[in-house]
């Protein structure tokens, strides 16, 4: 089922996760235990996030070879081992690096002859050790770019003319940022961004992280000001550790309330520390589902443990 149906046809909140390929050489094992402690909460789909590969340059004999390595391969067969294991739509995540539009466009041919109907379009981050994104020869440089040309194949129109073309038929998501992108100048500037992301043919927005309920509304209620009418489904992550107050604002570019902060560091012991940010994520969570989000989605980095926990409180 396309998410964009899943949401419409939804009576009651759902949710939803994010899972993240394991490392290059461990076993897709792990993954299946973290699915299995989250799949009594019948989750509407999961997406699984796509990571660009780093460019390096070995010497051998002599000879200069560029050596693309990928840390996280697998994204297109973890969604097809998770769908066919536990039944659940999956949804991967495309992005720009790595890609020309002509390789994009045979890659979206092969996920539409899998029988995958979703796809998440992303631009990434820049490739590892650079600072900025850099985009393929021939390739896309902005997210709502990768949008119009899946739009265009659900229409029948490829890159190229090609008689009788048969439409593809993906449900897109694409991401928005309740604090603003981190390469934005402004907040307003980057809901003009995903309103063109929108436009070109989105259908439902994700957000990236937040821990602040007011943040999240002033960006729905500005969003609609604007003209965005898809679905907006907020993007949680269940925070329990003291290392998280520093590694998720550096890592994701977001904030953390004082309210969250000062109750996480007043813990005493790691217990005491796990139960006050699971005190607030319930609390967000709470919040949301009173303003009436049709679904939670949930960042599982690849842990089931404290998504579990916060699910037992919200549901049981």
């Amino acid at each position: 089922m396309q998410v964009i149906e899943a949401i419409k046809n939804s009576k009651s909140l759902f949710i939803s996760l994010e899972i993240t390929p394991p490392n290059k050489g461990q076993s897709i094992e792990d993954l299946f235990i973290v699915i299995d402690s989250l799949t009594e909460y019948n989750p509407a789909f999961i997406s699984v996030t796509y990571h660009q590969p780093q460019v390096v340059y070995e010497e051998r004999d002599g000879v200069i070879y560029r050596m693309p390595k990928r840390k996280k391969p697998g994204t297109v067969g973890i969604c097809a081992s998770v769908t066919n294991r536990y039944k659940i739509d999956t949804v991967p995540h495309f992005i720009l690096g790595g890609f020309n539009k002509f390789e994009t466009e045979d890659a979206l041919i092969d996920l539409h002859f899998l029988g995958i109907e979703n796809i998440f379009a992303v631009r990434g981050d820049p490739a590892p050790g650079e600072k900025t994104f850099i985009p393929e020869k021939d390739g896309h440089k902005h997210a709502n770019e990768l949008v119009e040309q899946i739009a265009n194949m659900n229409k029948g129109i490829y890159l190229e003319p090609l008689e009788n073309a048969q439409p593809t038929q993906f449900c897109i998501g694409v991401a928005g940022y309740p604090e603003k992108h981190y390469e934005a100048p402004n907040f307003e500037k980057d809901l003009f961004y995903l309103k063109q992301k929108v436009d070109k043919g989105a259908h439902y927005i994700i957000t990236q992280m937040f821990f602040n309920f007011e943040v999240f509304k002033n960006f729905c209620e500005k969003a609609r000001e604007i003209g965005i009418k898809v679905p907006i489904l907020p993007g949680i992550k269940p925070i329990t550790t003291l290392g998280q107050i520093s590694s998720l604002p550096r890592d994701f570019y977001i904030t953390l309330p004082s309210e969250l902060v000062e109750s996480m560091e007043k813990g005493k012991t790691a217990a005491e520390i796990r139960k006050a940010g699971l005190d607030y994520s319930e609390k967000l969570c709470r919040k949301l589902i009173d303003y009436g989000v049709p679904g939670i989605h949930l960042y599982t980095m690849g842990k089931g443990t404290s998504s579990q926990e916060l699910l037992n409180r919200l549901f049981k």
